[in-house]
């Protein structure tokens, strides 16, 4: 039975690509806690995104260093780098405004798409970059049925995604910002679930 329900509401939730994942206070205890998460791809065989408000000790200098791409004048070298997720962390992941695409560019929406190549970053240390950016290293990974599954049990609230909260929001209030365009203050809510 709870295996049917489950398959209902995911057929229900249909494409989550461009919408953010909130995460609710039932996941306070997890490396998930207090996260906003873009979803950058989801289909039948699972989903892929990037959280977007943990930022790591890293800034985006120590990057153009490990690459070996820039200097110390390269372009915003002490912008944040985020922990895109608990998968791959040693790989980085930029989503960025869509004016230019690189090797591995994906356009994700109208006013976001995401690339994992090399050649943005060059770009970015050279000040030739996308006029909006944000870099994280690793993602959050689902299998097919997971997130859906997740959802169901309530870890998460889905909204559709917003490019200012991704690009022009401050880190630390993304989360905050998600939450109030659902109408709501989500450390008002108990980490517990009721059922009627």
């Amino acid at each position: 039975m709870k295996q049917t329900i489950a398959q209902d509401k995911s057929q229900q939730l249909g494409d989550l690509r461009n919408h953010f994942l909130i995460a609710m206070p039932s996941l306070n205890e997890s490396i998930f806690s207090h996260t906003i998460t873009y979803i950058c791809d989801h289909s039948e065989s699972g989903a892929m995104g990037l959280v977007i408000n943990q930022p790591l000790d890293l800034v985006m200098s120590d990057i153009y260093q490990q690459l070996e791409c820039g200097d110390a004048h390269s372009y915003n070298p002490m912008t944040p780098v985020l922990s895109g997720g608990p998968v791959q962390p040693e790989r980085g992941f930029i989503l960025h405004s869509p004016e230019q695409s690189w090797e591995s560019s994906l356009k994700v929406s109208k006013d976001i798409a995401l690339t994992a190549s090399r050649d943005i970053i060059e770009s970015i240390a050279r000040g030739e970059g996308p006029a909006k950016y944000l870099v994280a290293l690793g993602y959050a990974g689902w299998g097919a049925g997971q997130l859906e599954a997740e959802i169901a049990d309530n870890a998460w609230l889905t909204i559709p995604a917003d490019s200012s909260i991704v690009f022009d929001t401050p880190i630390e209030h993304r989360w905050s910002a998600a939450s109030k365009n659902l109408g709501i203050d989500l450390n008002l809510i108990s980490g517990t679930a009721g059922h009627a």
